[in-house]
């Protein structure tokens, strides 16, 4: 039996109950790697080590208790895995190993997942394209194009079958907009739900899973939130109490052992859904198509029981630029600490646009404030979800984006990825859910936002427009 493609899910239940082993499973996949991976190019870094700690997680002696039981991890390179160097897609960063994993990975591992490879990024991650120092990320589903950014590898590698789940994270949209250009899903989590990455952008960026189904995408947020309430959040939206007690110790950091409440003790339930298919300002289009998407997960979610209306305001004039100022001021604090003659013509460009900027004032400070502050709250609405595009266009050529200028790449990310950057600015969770296939072929995702604390909310909707709308793999990746 292969494990390879199988969920995250059915490997961890397989490795607990001794129908395979962990080992096994592992080095299916290390092979899935070896043989699909020339022609993506998701790894910067694949580990032959993982077999070794495959067999030392078999040998564990909770590997029936274990959430995460021997299921094969990708880890984007901007996140410390011990004894591997952190790149963050940039020739100008040390080559030093790292001496202990980030917390997030610590999780993972300490679920009985098998870290199995780190991914490539663009250049600090700074970027919706899939270009580096360390090759150009394909997209599975049409490898003339990019699969988007900067969580590039990690949506690539999940896409196709190299790993059913992998570690990534968002800063403006880095989740999402990959998720959505290779039809998986991946969620921002909320501020304060998963710990961050080492440089988080000023609290900008939040650490989150893609995977290919709901359910094994609540699973990998319930590990790394050390929240095991939220792997059960995809069940046909179920409410479920935002924060009850840790199952076990190998979700936290916390000696105590606790039973979750069961199951039948949730309430069915039914939420207002609001749905934008235009939600940007004028001068900045949604394809047709992904529009039309936007109206038939609507509509899924109107036949499942749910209060829908429509949500006819666009997003405010004045988020868009502020939007951008934060962005690149978030280019030019990242760059600081690398050589300029180390980076990319465009990692330079970008920088060197925030640093003006900052000169003279307008870094997206007060925007994001009063974004913030009371005008996400507002503009939202009474609803307790948000549908909505997530790109603007079908995802541009597959290239070195990172040879090109500054005006060149802003304008191909402007008119690529609109529509994520302002639920970061506000630290709202946010969804990419894939729902239907464009005329080009390739795969057309939605985004769902919630207030903070609807990350429940948001997987439970996303399990129901997966149960109508099948996810389905790029030909050749089954």
């Amino acid at each position: 039996m292969l494990w390879a493609g199988r969920t995250a899910t059915e490997i961890a239940t397989a490795v607990r109950r001794g129908e395979v082993s962990a080992t096994t499973v592992v080095e299916e996949h290390l092979h899935v790697i070896s043989a699909r991976d020339p022609e993506v190019g998701a790894f910067r870094l694949v580990r032959e080590q993982a077999v070794e700690e495959a067999q030392a997680v078999q040998k564990r002696p909770d590997l029936a208790q274990l959430p995460l039981a021997g299921v094969p991890v990708a880890v984007k390179d901007n996140l410390e895995v011990a004894g591997e160097a952190t790149r963050g897609g940039s020739a100008g960063t040390a080559d030093v190993p790292a001496r202990a994993d980030h917390v997030t990975v610590a999780r993972l591992r300490a679920a009985g997942a098998v870290v199995v490879g780190l991914t490539n990024l663009p250049e600090l991650g700074l970027v919706a394209f899939g270009d580096s120092a360390y090759g150009i990320v394909r997209n599975p589903w049409d490898r003339t194009r990019t699969t988007g950014g900067s969580s590039s590898g990690s949506a690539a590698a999940v896409a196709a079958g190299m790993v059913p789940i992998a570690l990534g994270n968002d800063g403006m949209g880095s989740l999402r907009i990959p998720a959505a250009a290779c039809g998986v899903l991946a969620i921002k989590p909320g501020a304060g739900v998963v710990p961050p990455p080492a440089n988080d952008w000023d609290r900008l960026t939040e650490n989150g899973p893609l995977a290919t189904t709901a359910s094994d995408l609540s699973l990998a947020l319930s590990v790394l939130a050390a929240d095991p309430s939220l792997a059960e959040a995809w069940r046909g939206g179920r409410r479920v109490d935002p924060r009850p007690p840790m199952l076990r110790s190998v979700w936290a950091d916390d000696e105590e052992v606790w039973e979750p409440p069961p199951p039948d003790s949730q309430e069915l339930f039914d939420l207002r859904v609001a749905y934008a298919p235009q939600p940007l300002p004028i001068g900045l289009p949604i394809d047709k198509e992904f529009q039309a998407a936007v109206r038939a997960a609507a509509e899924t979610l109107r036949v499942a029981g749910h209060t829908v209306v429509e949500h006819g305001h666009r997003l405010p004039a004045w988020l868009g630029p502020a939007a951008v100022a934060t962005w690149l001021g978030q280019a030019a604090t990242a760059a600081d600490d690398l050589d300029s003659r180390s980076v990319e013509r465009r990692t330079r460009a970008l920088a060197r646009a925030g640093r003006v900027l900052g000169r003279l004032k307008l870094n997206g400070v007060r925007g994001r404030e009063r974004w913030s502050a009371y005008g996400a709250d507002q503009w939202f609405g009474d609803a307790d979800v948000l549908v909505t595009p997530v790109l603007g266009t079908i995802p541009p050529r597959a290239d070195r984006w990172g040879e090109r200028g500054l005006l060149r790449n802003v304008l191909a990310n402007l008119r690529f990825a609109p529509a994520t950057g302002a639920w970061n600015m506000c630290g709202w969770p946010a969804i990419s859910v894939p729902i239907a296939t464009h005329s080009s072929g390739l795969p057309i995702g939605v985004q769902l936002i919630a207030p903070p604390g609807g990350e429940p909310h948001l997987l439970g909707l996303a399990a129901q427009l997966q149960s109508a709308h099948p996810p389905v793999r790029p030909r050749g990746y089954h």
